[in-house]
């Protein structure tokens, strides 16, 4: 959508505000967008707000209760399109307006069928100036997992790989405590707590018995569901996934082939039992798991191996983000490699992907992709 007001640097500064509250909500307010909402009024911030967890309540709602009788005649800069309909909340377009603001500026507008430029719109309707397109680009990026659960049908998806100079993630005998130190591991750790789902491939389950929670102070308490596509129902019943699953959601996708005695005792323990459709090599089909996160409200996962999982998704095209967490040792060609056959033949069928940025972790490096835009 074009925008019908002019936009200069204080915009851009602003909206660089609201996109920075907006960041807090990240992995906290599924299936809701991370949204962020600066007032300002005569050069001065008056409100700001982020949405809350669950997504509620909204950036706008919070911004405008801190700003008060304040936000009349106040410009407001919000990082996705005020909402326009009526749900657990009244729209923030319709509160904005009756707040009095005399300006927004808007960095994107939201693809739900429900807004789709409907709160632009209302606001210019009843004589506010709106600028649309301030920072959208980095409204896109920070919104991805939503904008992809909107108009794809599935979650971000986000690779974390750690291993060694020569791409490997064990021994051979399966040994991997640990390959990365512990300022890595924690890092590991906040993009867990950034994300909504987390998925683990069932042999690393069954070798590595991860917790898949967030273990960091203040963020206990928030640990996305965990998610096991395991065919062969292969993760134990004294698995932690398992024994916990009643206080740190579980998700066992498997498919329709599956013992009913065995699919009875995880759900007795609480698992989550998700039968889906089976690919051609009998594995649960990867398109199908992630249509199913994202129609329960999941926008961001983060996939933390092993082997057989992540090439399954890259086979499929399905990798957006790639995080790898590279140590400093060499295990050689007998170790286990971090990523599985792709079956390729040819070079030019193997997945590209764009470097976005690179820090220096005690020992560790962290190396950022994002996949590559078509030529």
């Amino acid at each position: 959508m074009a925008s019908s007001a002019t936009i200069d640097w204080c915009d851009t500064a602003h909206m660089a505000a609201a996109l920075n509250l907006a960041r807090r909500g990240l992995g906290r307010v599924a299936p809701n967008p991370a949204v962020g909402c600066v007032l300002v009024k005569a050069g001065r911030v008056v409100g700001r707000g982020w949405t809350g967890d669950g997504g509620r309540p909204h950036a706008e709602t919070l911004a405008l209760a801190q700003a008060g009788a304040q936000a009349h005649g106040a410009d407001a800069y919000v990082s996705l399109e005020p909402c326009a309909h009526h749900g657990k909340t009244p729209p923030c377009a319709e509160a904005l307006i009756e707040a009095g603001i005399a300006r927004c500026a808007v960095a994107l507008e939201d693809p739900d069928p429900r807004v789709a430029g409907s709160g632009i719109a209302w606001m210019r309707n009843r004589g506010i100036d709106v600028a649309t397109g301030v920072l959208a680009d980095q409204a896109a990026l920070l919104n991805e997992g939503y904008l992809l659960n909107r108009l794809k049908g599935r979650p971000l998806v986000t690779v974390k790989l750690a291993s060694t100079l020569d791409g490997r993630i064990a021994m051979a005998s399966g040994e991997s405590q640990w390959i990365t130190g512990e300022i890595a591991r924690r890092r590991v750790h906040l993009l867990r707590a950034r994300a909504d789902a987390l998925m683990v491939g069932s042999g690393t389950a069954v070798s590595d018995n991860p917790r898949l929670d967030v273990r960091l102070p203040g963020l206990g308490s928030h640990s996305p569901l965990r998610v096991v596509p395991d065919s062969r129902l292969r993760l134990p019943l004294t698995h932690d996934l398992v024994v916990r699953a009643k206080e740190r959601p579980t998700l066992l996708a498997t498919t329709a082939s599956s013992d009913r005695r065995r699919l009875r005792a995880y759900r007795d323990a609480g698992v989550e039992v998700v039968e889906l459709d089976a690919d051609a090599s009998g594995q649960v089909a990867m398109a199908d798991l992630l249509s199913h996160l994202a129609g329960r409200g999941v926008t961001r996962l983060l996939v933390e191996g092993g082997a057989h999982l992540v090439a399954s998704l890259l086979r499929d095209d399905l990798v957006d983000r790639l995080l790898a967490f590279g140590a400093p040792r060499i295990i050689g060609a007998d170790g286990i490699p971090a990523i599985a056959s792709l079956g390729f033949s040819r070079l030019a069928e193997a997945p590209a992907f764009e470097l976005t940025g690179q820090e220096k972790l005690g020992m560790d490096i962290l190396t950022s992709y994002r996949r590559a835009s078509p030529d």
